[in-house]
């Protein structure tokens, strides 16, 4: 049972079926669980008298308050030429509001915690030095290290193109290099265990299909419907970056695909459907997703995998770069090189090995 400090000083309390959990990312919240009822997640901050008031409905069984947002806006309290009103005017930009609603979700969190800790700072005063500092905090995780670096460089990217800022101090801090290849490539023989697991008719197997067989993220498939394909063609903006730079693609339906969308229960305006007949969200199929790929025994494989699966098979049988561009929507071919390391890695080792030959 967790102890809790109150806020205004007044000590501690301990409450009664309350229990801490710690989700994916390593964020601890709070839970109030009761035997043989469902756990509810606390949403008021722990410690303040808004916390108690949800505790004490939710044991009344009166429906949980939502968390009250009393925070005042930014832009009216924030001192000009602070940190923290340069991300409010940030935020308040168009060059904010183009992004999508998914990347702005993740770049408010990321701008709040710099907030935290250099809200009240004149940002002109913010060296290289201080950013590099706020990355070095997380060095243990790079990739979120990486996230974090990527929004002062976006914000102070806004500050000079606006002229509110004469330089970008974060432009010249590196990022860091991973510490993996990122998602993990099914290999053949994954590929093969999943299709004997999840045979064709049933949603795991569409959802398997359509990901390998079009070689797009989950942030796309869950939105493919009937109204999207035109003679044997899928024709389709991306989901990443279409409010900015968008990426349309038409690519042919193979075959293999076919057969699983004509002998499978397809919705209407989507082929995927949820249990409740509505549409997938991106992270929602993620989730969903993740859980058959444990259900087949695949427990490092993920559905962003299988779209590396796909670029690595499809560089392994010859595809070029402008050919692998055209069929993933790559628009560099850094991107291309990213995905297909390890297959070109395969390739020219065959073709060189040769060369050792007694006979060459």
């Amino acid at each position: 049972m967790p102890v809790f400090k109150m806020k205004n000083g007044l000590g501690e309390i301990r409450l009664k079926y309350l229990i801490e959990d710690m989700d994916r990312h390593g964020n601890v919240r709070i839970y109030l669980r009761r035997k043989g009822k469902n756990k509810i997640r606390m949403r008021c901050e722990t410690g303040t008298q808004e916390f108690l008031d949800e505790y004490h409905y939710i044991l009344t069984n009166k429906r949980p308050m939502k968390k009250p947002d009393t925070r005042p806006e930014p832009i009216a309290l924030a001192k000009k030429e602070s940190m923290a009103w340069l991300c409010s005017q940030y935020k308040a930009s168009a060059k904010f509001k183009l992004l999508s609603e998914s990347t702005r979700t993740v770049r408010r969190r990321i701008l709040g915690r710099i907030c935290e800790k250099h809200g009240k700072k004149p940002f002109a005063q913010l060296e290289p030095r201080h950013i590099r500092m706020f990355r070095d905090a997380k060095a243990g995780k790079q990739g979120s290290a990486n996230n974090d670096l990527k929004v002062f460089k976006q914000l102070f990217s806004f500050a000079v193109e606006y002229d509110l800022a004469k330089s970008n101090p974060a432009k010249d801090v590196p990022y860091f290099k991973p510490s993996s290849e990122g998602f993990h490539s099914w290999t053949p023989e994954e590929v093969k265990q999943f299709e004997n697991h999840f045979p064709i008719g049933t949603k795991a197997r569409l959802a398997f299909s359509l990901l390998l067989y079009t070689g797009q993220r989950r942030s796309d498939i869950v939105k493919f419907g009937p109204t999207d394909i035109k003679d044997g063609w899928l024709s389709f903006t991306q989901e990443k970056n279409r409010s900015r730079k968008p990426v349309k693609l038409s690519i042919p339906i193979l075959p293999e695909l076919q057969l699983v969308l004509d002998q499978s229960k397809t919705g209407s305006s989507s082929f995927l459907l949820t249990e409740f007949e509505k549409t997938f969200t991106s992270n929602g199929f993620g989730n969903w997703f993740r859980k058959r790929c444990d259900e087949a025994g695949l427990t490092e494989c993920s559905a962003h995998g299988l779209r590396k699966a796909g670029a690595t098979r499809a560089a392994e049988n010859g595809a070029t770069d402008q050919q692998l561009m055209a069929m993933f929507g790559w628009v560099t071919s850094k991107q291309v090189i990213h995905y297909t390391r390890a297959a070109n890695q395969r390739t020219l080792a065959e073709s060189g090995m040769k060369l050792l030959a007694s006979n060459q």
